[in-house]
């Protein structure tokens, strides 16, 4: 089971998803340009996903049952 968390920024409650830092399309050029480089960045997008809110976007996270986001989940 994946722990919930609430949003700093827009308040939302939930699972957070996963976002990969960078551009597809950058990266689909470096493949077809060159193989090193697109091998590296496809590397690098991989290992930095990081959590952001399913909403907004953003990364600002807490988890829900802390005592800084219950606190925000009473004030929504």
């Amino acid at each position: 089971m994946q722990k919930m968390f609430i949003c700093k920024v827009c308040g939302h409650i939930g699972k957070p998803k996963k976002k990969a830092p960078g551009n597809i399309l950058i990266e689909v050029a470096l493949w077809l340009l060159f193989i090193i480089p697109g091998l590296i960045f496809s590397i690098y997008r991989m290992i930095s996903k990081k959590s952001v809110c399913a909403k907004c976007g953003s990364s600002e996270l807490i988890p829900l049952d802390s005592p800084e986001g219950k606190k925000l989940a009473e004030k929504k």
